[in-house]
């Protein structure tokens, strides 16, 4: 079994796949990245049987107040360490840094991520793993929390697209092992804002 994370950065194209059956659904360009993903059984996450009626992922609507600029303190002398995920595999990774940033007319922090083993792949040297927990995990979220993918900035100012939240793969099918967020990145506010729960259709 393989750890396997959703490359949001990498899947442009997709949107350009010709799709007869049914037009891609989504309100913004990620959104219909990330529906034709789906949709596409060659990338699909979804079992058979949920990605034959499969129409749309459920967003919350799109909000600006929800992509804010963060300051992000860099940590570059932070060393790898195994993050837990939902099998017995670990995933090894560091924080690159803490992003400080204001939301809801509230100060809030999140320790981003760099993967040791993405350094080496060609196209994601400047990954980076935002993972979330907020107050909606639970209610109109997976419990389990959410991931952004973002790249490592040219200076120290940040910009977090809650628009572009997105659910683990193992939220779709247990056969992949997904990274735990760790508890530290829990955010005292809902966020309202990416995709939320998934019900089998």
């Amino acid at each position: 079994m393989k750890i396997v994370f959703l490359f949001i950065l990498s899947m442009v194209c997709l949107t350009n796949c010709s799709q007869k059956k049914r037009p891609i659904q989504g309100e913004t360009e990620f959104q219909k990245n990330l529906n034709a993903t789906y949709k596409d059984a060659t990338t699909s996450p979804l079992k058979d049987k949920d990605r034959k009626n499969f129409k749309g992922l459920d967003f919350f609507k799109f909000d600006s107040t929800y992509v804010v600029t963060a300051v992000l303190k860099r940590t570059p002398d932070t060393e790898y360490f195994e993050m837990q995920t939902t099998t017995e595999e670990v995933s090894k990774k560091r924080v690159f840094g803490v992003l400080h940033f204001t939301l809801h007319k509230k100060k809030h922090q999140l320790n981003i991520y760099q993967d040791q083993d993405l350094l080496e792949k060609e196209g994601f040297e400047d990954y980076l793993f935002l993972p979330f927990l907020d107050e909606t995990n639970g209610l109109e979220t997976y419990g389990g929390g959410r991931y952004i993918d973002a790249k490592i900035p040219e200076g120290d100012t940040f910009i977090i697209d809650f628009n572009k939240a997105y659910n683990p793969y193992c939220v779709y099918n247990e056969k992949y092992s997904c990274p735990l967020v760790p508890r530290g990145n829990f955010l005292k506010v809902k966020v309202e804002a990416g995709v939320k729960a998934f019900n089998n259709y």
